[in-house]
């Protein structure tokens, strides 16, 4: 058997592979009808424990890009931390 070349597994395939390991298709069947190695499915479904993870969430705490924004404006203006933070109804600091 000729070696292919790599080939990245998108999002998309990654969603197909776990919809259908659901359906409890087995891994040589997910890997064919993705003309797919067996191998490169067990590559997703391992590190999981076959499994499905929950979708990546950004924390709440965490900033958004405005905010980041407003931050960068504030300190350009000499604005306070305290300043800042009230602008973006957030606390002064977060320990």
């Amino acid at each position: 058997m000729a070696r292919r070349p790599r080939i990245r597994i998108t999002e998309t395939i990654r969603t197909k592979v776990w919809e259908r390991n659901q359906r409890g298709q087995s891994l040589w069947a997910i890997a064919r009808s993705l003309d797919r190695h067996s191998s490169s499915i067990y590559s997703v479904l391992a590190p999981a424990g076959g499994i499905r993870p929950p979708e990546r969430r950004r924390s709440t705490l965490a900033l958004t890009l405005s905010e980041r924004e407003e931050i960068s404006r504030g300190v350009v203006a000499n604005l306070s931390i305290r300043a800042m933070a009230s602008e973006l109804c957030r606390p002064p600091l977060n320990h």
